[in-house]
């Protein structure tokens, strides 16, 4: 029998096996090498992209001010202001002042500058004043300085890379360590950079737990499928290329780890584990009388269709998420894309030219697995044609509820929850979240924002711009939900607090322009007041604000009452008029990310579908067929949202990317479904195409979706709750997406084609 056009292609890749061996062996290495030096990169607080104008005003706004890594040591003790301890939150500061780089700040410091001269760390007396000194205004509690029963020490340090940052935390811990006495009880240690140090690596040890679970899988399913050693190495081989390659990709794409990207990896791993058992289940089920060699070049050509078209289903969806308005996802879609595309590279060269090298065998020498398999896909047409309208009846109730649970009711159901706050990306059971919990509770808010007004060069120093900008102040400590507020008039209020003038300024211009008079010669001489006025133009100032609620809506909030606030004190104040207000800050960034993830799931769901239809209609050219081999991947998705809002779950950065992998993903099992119901179409009819696409391809979606499920399951171990929480939720949805392939998706065509099989039950 002559061969067909994409069976030669197939004969020439196979006779090429040697050349193409030798050319992945050559770049599989230096795509390891290259994967291998990709960054981390872990902060929640840098996910907008970079053309963002609140991106590119907070960066402009950093020039001018600039931001060094902080972080928050809370030194506990029983009693805090006795001697003893004083001397020793002392020592601590001691160790941490002789760190290169930083350059700590507690209540010391700042009774120090108020009292010179005096030693509350030997004195009693001293002791006492400095605890009516650090109780008699609550500024200092608000800054975390002072607190029941601990003291607190602001540590500013250098670190321009993530290496350095750990670095640079690693030394202020064995600094405190080494440095702190048996009064000082505990340490708390708070602040983004622990935050973004634990998230990092958790991220990469999520990675690193989760491809040996998932390669122990491959190995036993494998076994157990194929009972072939050689069939083993030729699917881990080719897994190896395909994973090593697109994650290399990244590497030249400049692209960094991220929360997201760090799914890569096992997105490809997973999409090419199921091409991969797509084709060889076909290569195994070799009929009687035909040359092995033959079949694979028929089993290649005829799984070409389908899995090309999976692919491209694949592709086209991670391709969608470009549209994110969140970098890490922008990138993750594009790397996952690029990735795959390479991937299918990979699975139609290589894994052919193993097969053939490696003589893996056929189920003529080596007897399949698969009874229990062959007695339910021989029940099944039957079971679907007299369930049919139940089982669709119900997967359409059920998705119905997942659409109401993630888009909620107007007026009477909100839409699902959105998640950013720092506490829910930190595993609850580590050090990071109960110290983070102690100082929300014991402090306040953890969210920092920064309101950046801006003058006409040389007026910010005006005392009628000082003024208004004191009354614009406390008009932003009032707001709901602020914690505190510094900036230039705060500090010149302290210093009037520490003089014993109370802690206001005055409100009469001439006395406030006397009490303002010196602030260009403190500009100079302190460095505490040139984190707020920049003292090159005298153009920029700043109210670094610290509030609670850091999600979508609580920024949002925030940004609207200070404008607020802002547009009062103009209109009171002339002084103001052409000066401007901008809400900048890394929080702001967060926020905006929160308000983004709604709008992100729904604009990659609609265009990932749309490009997916539009694919498969060019392959497949039937609607009604495209249509209803998406009912399982857009059945499993939606249901899943609904056991999420069922178990309380909220959309986050990781979760708000199931639909996509979902949809992207188990249209690997439906497109073959169809491809193979044409194989089959005779005079059988429908019964006789249900029978013919369950023995041929049936069986691999069953072991290719456990195979993935259990792979994304492993998840499961990470400690970092956004991946642990998609592992989980996305394991669901490739079992929810099969359970629609046998039962949903051929009750449909039972009912769409009017057909029943040849005899029908009694």
């Amino acid at each position: 029998m002559p061969r067909s056009r994409i069976e030669r292609v197939f004969g020439a890749i196979v006779a090429l096996r040697v050349p193409i061996l030798v050319l992945y062996a050559l770049a599989v290495p230096v795509a390891a090498w290259l994967a291998a030096g990709i960054p981390s990169e872990g902060a929640i607080d840098r996910l907008v992209v970079p053309s963002d104008p609140d991106f590119v005003a907070t960066r402009e706004f950093q020039r001018i001010f600039p931001e060094r890594p902080t972080v928050m040591l809370l030194l506990e003790a029983d009693e805090p202001f006795r001697p003893r301890a004083l001397a020793q939150v002392a020592a601590v500061e001691d160790a941490l002042r002789a760190l290169p780089g930083t350059t700590p700040v507690s209540i010391l410091d700042a009774y120090a500058r108020a009292r010179p001269g005096t030693s509350p760390t030997a004195d009693p007396a001293a002791a006492e004043a400095l605890r009516r000194f650090a109780s008699g205004t609550g500024f200092f509690a608000r800054q975390g300085l002072v607190g029941d029963r601990f003291l607190g020490v602001a540590v500013t340090f250098d670190a321009a890379t993530s290496a350095a940052r750990d670095a640079a935390l690693a030394r202020i811990d064995a600094a405190v360590e080494r440095s702190r006495g048996d009064a000082l009880t505990g340490v708390r240690r708070v602040g983004g950079p622990y935050v973004d140090a634990w998230i990092e690596r958790e991220s990469r040890e999520a990675s690193r737990r989760n491809f040996p679970v998932f390669g122990l899988l491959v190995v036993a399913v494998a076994l157990f499928l194929y009972r072939s050693v050689r069939a083993l190495v030729a699917l881990l081989l080719t897994l190896g290329a395909a994973v090593a390659l697109a994650t290399a990709a990244g590497r030249l794409l400049g692209f960094p780890f991220t929360i997201v990207s760090t799914l890569v990896p096992l997105t490809v791993l997973v999409t090419t584990l199921a091409s991969l058992v797509y084709l060889h289940s076909r290569f195994v089920d070799a009929p009687e009388g035909v040359d092995p060699a033959r079949h694979q070049l028929a089993a290649l050509a005829n799984k070409l269709l389908p899995v090309t078209a999976s692919s491209a289903a694949a592709v086209l969806g991670f391709a969608a998420l470009a549209v994110s308005r969140i970098r890490p996802v922008r990138e993750m879609g594009i790397w996952t894309a690029t990735g795959l595309a390479i991937a299918w590279v990979v699975v139609f060269t290589l894994f052919p030219a193993l097969q053939r090298a490696l003589r893996t065998p056929t189920r003529r020498t080596v007897e399949i697995r698969a009874h229990l398999y062959d007695r339910l896909a021989a029940a099944l047409p039957r079971f679907t044609w007299r369930w049919r309208w139940p089982l669709v009846a119900g997967a359409l109730g059920l998705a119905a509820a997942g659409l109401v649970a993630l888009l909620g009711v107007p007026g009477r159901l909100a839409p699902m929850g959105v998640g950013l706050d720092v506490l829910e990306y930190v595993d609850p059971a580590s050090p990071v979240h109960r110290d983070l919990v102690f100082f929300r509770r014991n402090v306040g808010g953890l969210n920092v924002a920064r309101l950046w007004v801006r003058t006409p060069p040389g007026a910010v120093t005006d005392p009628e711009v000082l003024r208004p900008l004191d009354r614009f102040t406390r008009r932003v400590e009032a707001i709901p939900g602020v914690t505190s507020v510094v900036g230039p008039t705060s500090i010149l209020r302290m210093r009037r607090y520490a003089a014993g003038q109370g802690e206001s300024l005055p409100e009469d211009p001439a006395a406030f322009a006397a009490a303002v008079a010196d602030l260009e010669q403190l500009l100079l001489a302190g460095p505490e007041l040139r984190g707020f006025v920049d003292v090159g133009t005298l153009a920029s100032a700043q109210l670094t604000v610290v509030f609670e609620r850091g999600d979508g809506p609580g920024v949002a909030a925030l940004t609207a009452a200070a404008r607020d606030a802002w547009e009062r004190t103009v209109a009171e104040a002339p002084a103001l008029r052409g000066a401007e207000l901008r809400v900048v800050g890394e929080s702001i960034l967060a926020g905006k990310v929160g308000a983004s993830l709604v709008p992100t799931l729904g604009e990659s769901f609609a265009i990932t579908a749309a490009l997916i239809f539009a694919a498969f209609l060019a392959v497949f050219r039937s609607a009604s067929a495209r249509l209803m081999a998406m009912i399982p991947s857009v059945f499993a998705i939606l249901v899943t949202f609904l056991a999420m809002r069922l178990a309380g779950a909220s959309l986050n950065v990781a979760t708000i990317l199931v639909a996509t992998t979902v949809l992207g993903t188990t249209e690997n099992d439906p497109n073959p479904n169809f491809h193979h119901q044409h194989d089959g179409a005779g005079a059988g009819g429908l019964d006789g195409a249900l029978r013919h696409t369950l023995r041929v391809a049936g069986r691999a979606i069953v072991f290719a979706t456990l195979i993935d499920a259990a792979g994304f399951l492993a998840l499961a171990l990470s400690r970092f709750p956004p991946l642990r929480q998609f592992g989980m939720v996305t394991a669901g949805a490739f079992l929810l997406a099969m359970l629609a392939d046998f039962t949903a998706l051929p009750a449909a065509l039972w009912i769409v084609r009017r057909e029943a099989p040849e005899k029908p039950p009694a």
